[in-house]
């Protein structure tokens, strides 16, 4: 008698006839779904089982060669939040196709009549690899549902933008909304200008406490300050954030364009100041910037000097009443003291906080690596929500992913627009857009260089 008629039309009598018969089945439900049905039950449901598996198993071997060799369009399908809510869908159903075939593959192999010895041990791996399988399954689920929330929260639903002069620069803005403070204020204000072709990012730093702002022509608050932003001691470019959002008559547009009064006002006073376009913004909670730090599993900082933790400073400058210290070394730091380590002002000034502002930032993006992100995406992605505010458009997430994957190659310039380089009080506006058009330009390679 042949395999397939024993399986199909055993000797019911037979114990180690079933007890074979029951391996068989079971171990094909594994390796090869619907072929147990095929065999020994319903050919129909089985067909059908196995064609969707091919189907699946096809699309992935696809997925593979598009991360491999067309890898700007696997990161926009991946980062499109339709085709992501199609994935889920699939998922979901053959995890309940999977159960079925299982719990049916279990009923065919008819264990009852199997060796006495063997039945536990073929139920015990039928239901391990249901587990396993569907573990599997489940946590894939997992995934693509928190980055289809993730993209439908965060990013906006906008059409694609193209880059200015080649470049895509985006306002970074760190809010700081704490109990000492009314409203949330920019504590960290910089660009990063990223390469549309390499991705090559330069981080320019600029001060909060930087005054006399002009304004290009047409922006709404050109019209309030024609000669600048003077109104005295209080005219810095932070305070313009609490201005705009005073004034959101000024930016009627602005919350349709996920973005606000406040937002807007900063975005036209840092491109009076530098002569750059802004296509986007991002606004980070500093309250929940911990969060995400964490979530990314720490930074790594070479701490110089080391820096006090909450407490307040005596008439000489010098920190008292600590809670701690980030100590010095080179070190993975977690969110709290992170977060300590970029806006410690107590035994320093506001100059050297943007340095170290600007190491964190650089130690974020090193941390925003594709196999770090996949094993800790879910929490990533959490905190993500909870702390990021921006009008990057859910279209853009591909050729972003692919920009910051290329900028790991190299080496984040930085141009801090500071003294002594920068009178804040006094600004040399014409100097600054000088330094910051050289910032972008770039360097040749080492190879335009020898010819």
């Amino acid at each position: 008698m042949s395999t397939t008629s024993s399986l199909r039309a055993p000797d019911l009598g037979s114990a180690p006839t079933m007890t074979r018969r029951a391996w068989w089945l079971v171990a094909l439900n594994v390796f090869v779904p619907g072929s147990a049905q095929i065999l020994a039950g319903s050919r129909k449901l089985g067909r059908f089982a196995v064609v969707v598996t091919a189907l699946l198993w096809t699309l992935a071997i696809l997925a593979f060669v598009l991360f491999f060799w067309f890898r700007e369009l696997f990161l926009a399908a991946v980062t499109n939040a339709f085709v992501l809510a199609v994935i889920e869908v699939v998922l979901i159903a053959y995890v309940i196709l999977w159960i079925v075939l299982a719990v049916d593959s279990l009923r065919l192999a008819q264990v009852k009549r199997a060796s006495v010895g063997a039945r536990p041990f073929v139920v015990a791996f039928s239901l391990i690899a249901l587990v396993a399988y569907s573990g599997v399954a489940v946590a894939a689920v997992n995934i693509v549902d928190s980055a289809r929330s993730t993209i439908t929260e965060v990013f906006t639903s906008a059409d694609y933008a193209p880059p200015t002069d080649g470049r895509y620069n985006i306002l970074l803005l760190g809010g700081d909304a704490g109990p000492d403070r009314l409203g949330l204020r920019p504590d960290s204000i910089s660009i990063a200008s990223v390469d549309a072709e390499t991705g090559e990012t330069t981080l320019i730093g600029i001060p909060r406490n930087l005054e006399f702002i002009p304004f290009v022509e047409g922006s709404p608050l050109y019209q309030d300050f024609p000669s600048g932003y003077d109104c005295g001691d209080d005219c810095l470019i932070s305070y313009l954030y609490t201005y705009g959002e005073e004034h959101p008559e000024l930016y009627p547009d602005a919350e349709a364009n996920a973005s606000s009064a406040g937002v807007e006002a900063m975005r036209d006073a840092v491109e009076g100041v530098t002569g750059l376009d802004l296509q986007y913004y991002v606004l980070i909670d500093m309250q929940g910037f911990d969060d995400l730090i964490d979530a990314l599993g720490g930074v790594l900082i070479n701490v110089t000097e080391r820096q006090p933790i909450g407490g307040d400073e005596d008439q000489y400058g010098q920190p008292i009443n600590v809670d701690g210290w980030v100590e010095v070394g080179e070190r993975v730091l977690g969110g709290y003291e992170a977060l300590w380590y970029a806006r410690a002002r107590h035994g320093s000034n506001d100059y050297d906080r943007m340095l170290r502002q600007r190491e964190v930032q650089e130690a974020i993006l090193r941390q925003f690596e594709p196999a770090n992100i996949l094993t800790k995406f879910r929490t990533v992605a959490d905190a993500g929500k909870q702390v990021v505010t921006t009008d990057i458009p859910s279209v853009m997430l591909g050729l972003f992913t692919e920009l910051a994957s290329g900028a790991q190659g190299f080496p984040i310039a930085t141009l801090e627009l500071s003294p002594p380089t920068i009178d804040v009080g006094n600004p040399d506006y014409e100097l600054i857009r000088e330094l910051v058009a050289e910032s972008v330009v770039g360097t040749p390679d080492a190879e335009s260089e020898s010819e």
